[in-house]
């Protein structure tokens, strides 16, 4: 059974930082693609980073371009996400997703961790 487990969020006040970690198990993680998507209030999902199987390539949305960065550790089927200079609206739920393909770039997933939440508030 593929399980995803998001941690690591929680509350933080703007400027600061947060790491994210997903612990994957269930399948061969080094095989596939790893991202990071969210989900701000009353809105809809968003892209943010994906990272390909083996580490060598990394993708970032336009809006965490900078302040974020993804990385992986194969040996601990474990993906992070380091937050940095958070702002109010990087708050929402982060939710880690296996990507269909050993590449990232396609934003095709088909499994998700249950997400972790992020505020971002003074």
């Amino acid at each position: 059974e593929v399980q995803l487990v998001e941690s690591g969020g929680g509350l933080v006040q703007p400027g600061g930082s947060l790491r994210l970690s997903c612990a994957a198990s269930g399948f061969t993680f080094d095989d596939y693609a790893m991202s990071w998507v969210r989900q701000a209030p009353g809105k809809g999902l968003e892209w943010v980073s994906a990272i390909h199987w083996d580490g060598s390539s990394t993708y970032y949305a336009e809006s965490i371009k900078g302040r974020f960065t993804i990385s992986r550790d194969n040996a601990k089927n474990t993906l992070y996400l380091q937050m940095n200079s958070l702002l109010s609206e990087d708050t929402a739920v982060y939710y880690c997703a296996k990507d269909l393909y050993a590449s990232g770039g396609y934003n095709e997933y088909d499994y998700w961790g249950q997400g972790t939440q992020v505020t971002v508030s003074s």
